[in-house]
């Protein structure tokens, strides 16, 4: 069995390969399913929106020995307020009740009823009310911080590396990213607060970081693709994505093991709620990004380019100096071996480009 390090040198020489690019159609389907089944989450479950998107009112208890949402939904129900009320525990030691926005005083009388059943002073309970107007203003801000983002990052990717189509492919693959969390986030019933919108604005980073580094090495690799005649435009891009993957899988699973621990303190020992909407956000972006940026944004951007007319001629020109290379090499095995053997996307030297491997060659021992 190789070693991760045996695979990863085969991986980044070429003589190791995965079809990320010749396989695109069916990475593209699959993308394209599992981002319909987020839409269609959304559109039928839905999101649950927090306190502070949606306004109302929130009773917090706390320095209580057992938290328990019984006498919480007793006063409720005695209050006539069950109808859009929410009980949760928080922490170890708290118990937090969401309802619609409440006069002063119905809010009073709550929080009063509150302390009462759960016999603690006025002190360990707080009260407060967020109106429409606030809650509007919270998602008016985050929808343009979203939509700022994009901008900025299609910017900055086009004059980074000189063309809009990296651009297209990174913001396609932050869009199936996005779509991919916020569905999986519908499905989890978690309410959506400022600290699920952190969220999702740290995973488009994370997922950008990760493509922009994939792109970073397509760019060495085809530099200057169209004097040679060993490799396509695809081929290289390809050769690109495997260099890459054993540091994606490193980088990966060094950020999601940390959140996933996050995630299940958060959830099932502390019962947090921020730590919980915010780690079940960055658990299932990281992973997502990490999946885009490999199978979807090198694909699209090859897709992209496959169009134009240099690409195009050179890939015509690599196929006859491949057809004149298995014609010369007739019915001799070993020549043909040679080939079958020689990578198709091997790693080209900067400042040549005529299809040498970049491996160092060995110096001849004197006799």
């Amino acid at each position: 069995m190789k070693s991760l390090a045996q695979l990863g040198n085969e991986l980044y020489s070429g003589t190791t390969s995965f079809p990320f690019i010749g396989r695109r159609r069916l990475w593209y389907a699959i993308a394209g399913v599992v981002v319909a089944a987020s839409i269609v989450l959304l559109a039928t479950v839905g999101l649950t929106p927090g306190i502070d998107f949606r306004g109302g009112s929130e009773v917090t208890v706390t320095a209580l020995a057992e938290p328990d949402v019984g006498p919480a939904n007793d006063v409720l129900a005695d209050q006539g307020l069950s109808s859009g009320a929410s009980v949760t525990t928080v922490g170890s030691s708290s118990v937090r009740v969401q309802t619609n926005e409440l006069s002063n005083t119905e809010l009073t009388g709550l929080s009063t009823a509150l302390a009462e059943a759960y016999d603690v002073t006025d002190a360990d309970v707080s009260a407060t009310t967020i109106g429409p107007t606030w809650s509007a203003d919270v998602t008016n801000k985050g929808i343009r911080g979203l939509v700022i983002f994009f901008v900025l990052v299609g910017a900055l990717i086009w004059a980074y590396f000189r063309t809009w189509k990296m651009a297209v492919a990174a913001l396609l693959a932050l869009c199936h990213d996005i779509l991919i969390t916020v569905g999986v986030y519908a499905a989890s019933g978690f309410e959506v607060t400022p600290a699920t919108i952190i969220g999702v604005l740290t995973i488009l980073g994370y997922s950008l970081y990760d493509t922009v580094v994939v792109f970073d090495k397509v760019r060495e690799n085809t530099d200057g693709f169209e004097t040679q005649t060993r490799s396509t435009y695809g081929e290289l891009a390809n050769l690109a994505v495997n260099q890459s993957l054993i540091r994606s899988i490193n980088t990966s699973v060094v950020g999601v093991l940390p959140v996933a621990s996050l995630l299940v303190v958060g959830a099932f020992i502390l019962g947090a709620g921020t730590l919980r909407d915010i780690a079940l956000t960055l658990f299932i972006g990281m992973i997502a990004g990490t999946i885009s940026s490999l199978f979807l944004a090198t694909p699209l951007l090859v897709d992209l380019r496959s169009r134009e007319p240099a690409v195009k001629e050179q890939a015509a020109r690599v196929a006859r100096a491949r057809g004149e290379r298995l014609a010369a090499a007739g019915d001799d095995p070993e020549a043909l071996a040679a080939i079958a053997a020689t990578p198709a996307a091997a790693p080209v030297i900067p400042g040549h480009h005529l299809g040498i491997s970049a491996q160092p060659k060995r110096k001849k021992k004197r006799s």
